[in-house]
């Protein structure tokens, strides 16, 4: 999204050369993956800015970072993380799909970022990383501090299940998590000395950013990727940069494995499975990641019809913890078929993905007309297996059954 950061761009148009090629090959991992799982990989958000930095020199520390209209697209989407806040200050249970909300713009949205935009609501994505350069870390939610403060640990609801994508990803790469190597930027820090990790906040706060947008606009879970010091790095480096990222890659996708991932990349469901993630450079990938947690459907317990928009709720109650998660995702929340970038997509009524860290919680589903069923599930985390399913069938509060009549009156 930045056009000055051009290694995510190579490496993910590597990413589909190296998935197809090994799937042709008949790669057992890669051939799981994909058929688990739909990839969608958007190598570019930004490709005037890419354009300008390339005319350029491409040497530059921020010529090229804006679009054409001289806009930071990192700071372009609508600041939800303010208006979470908000409700948490109020006590307003709304915690999550919070576009709706939104009332006014700080500044007129860009055409990059409503496209964006509109895949992010279009496609029930569950797990994204957006690729950046300039340091080399993986950072997780929020990227707005609570108070304002220029620097602040803010951690979202899901503070440890984003930890622990972070951590996936680091340690998988080659050198980010190393605390001896060099460090990066004008003070030559070394975020390795805290295993190649940060919250966004506490490193600086961002308002209007792509990361918390998907995670509070949507069920998407995402997390930002710097891949390294040198925004624009020469060619004869790539290939040691692909090497460095390729495990991190595979083992990010496999994350939410039968699900929808994209990277910017970015991936959804495909047939009967689960939309696992993307990554843009941005990638979305359906894989390991998206196998954390659990999964399943919300049907009607009289007619066996999947229903959308249940809500989710998660309670952790492990060690003796009685602590609500205060983020909820939902079903899916329309049977039909989606043609994106001139793709067809099928989304179900009643699907769900939940991410989550190995413990005991509490699943509730409900929706309104329904009374509300709650499940106690452990969650192990099997490397390379997928999240187990659990299934909510719910009880109109009004039953449907047809209605008899006798001497003695209606009777179901």
């Amino acid at each position: 999204m930045h056009g000055n950061e051009v290694l995510g761009r190579e490496l993910l148009l590597k990413l589909a050369d190296y998935l197809c090629d090994q799937y042709n090959a008949g790669d057992e991992e890669v051939m799981r993956l994909v058929n688990l799982s739909r990839i969608h990989l958007l190598p570019s958000m930004n490709p005037d800015g890419w354009q300008i930095a390339t005319d350029t020199g491409g040497q530059d520390y921020l010529i090229g970072r804006s679009n054409n209209h001289s806009v930071d697209l990192n700071r372009n989407f609508p600041d939800l993380d303010r208006i979470m806040f908000g409700n948490e200050e109020s006590h307003i249970e709304h915690n999550n799909h919070l576009l709706e909300q939104v009332d006014r713009l700080s500044e007129p949205i860009q055409p990059e970022t409503r496209a964006v935009m509109r895949l992010i609501m279009s496609v029930p994505f569950v797990l994204s990383a957006n690729l950046h350069g300039g340091d080399l870390v993986a950072n997780y939610p929020y990227d707005t501090s609570r108070s304002g403060a220029m620097t602040e640990y803010t951690s979202s609801p899901d503070d440890q299940t984003f930890k622990h994508l972070a951590l996936s990803y680091a340690n998988l790469h080659k050198s980010m998590s190393s605390p001896d190597r060099k460090g990066c930027g004008y003070d030559g820090y070394n975020f390795g000395k805290q295993r190649g990790i940060t919250n966004g906040a506490a490193w600086y706060s961002v308002q209007g950013g792509m990361q918390d947008f998907n995670y509070l606009s949507s069920n998407d879970f995402e997390i930002t990727l710097e891949l390294g010091c040198d925004k624009y790095p020469s060619q004869d480096v790539l290939e040691k940069e692909w090497e460095d990222n390729k495990e991190a890659l595979m083992h990010y996708m496999w994350q939410v494995m039968c699900g929808s991932v994209w990277t910017y990349v970015r991936t959804t469901r495909r047939h009967s499975y689960t939309t696992c993630g993307s990554l843009i450079n941005k990638m979305c990938v359906g894989a390991v990641q998206v196998h954390i947690g659990v999964k399943g459907q919300v049907k009607d317990a009289e007619t066996g019809k999947p229903l959308a928009n249940a809500v989710i709720h998660v309670k952790n109650v492990t060690g003796g913890r009685d602590d609500d998660i205060q983020h909820d995702v939902t079903s899916g929340a329309l049977e039909r078929t989606l043609m994106v970038l001139h793709v067809s997509l099928a989304v179900h009524d009643g699907d769900y993905w939940r991410l989550l860290t190995p413990g005991k919680y509490v699943i509730t589903a409900y929706r309104d007309d329904y009374r509300p069923m709650s499940v106690r599930v452990t969650v192990v985390n099997q490397p390379h297996q997928e999240a187990p399913r659990v299934d909510f069938d719910l009880t109109p509060v009004v039953s449907r059954g047809k209605v008899k009549v006798d001497a003695n009156g209606p009777f179901r």
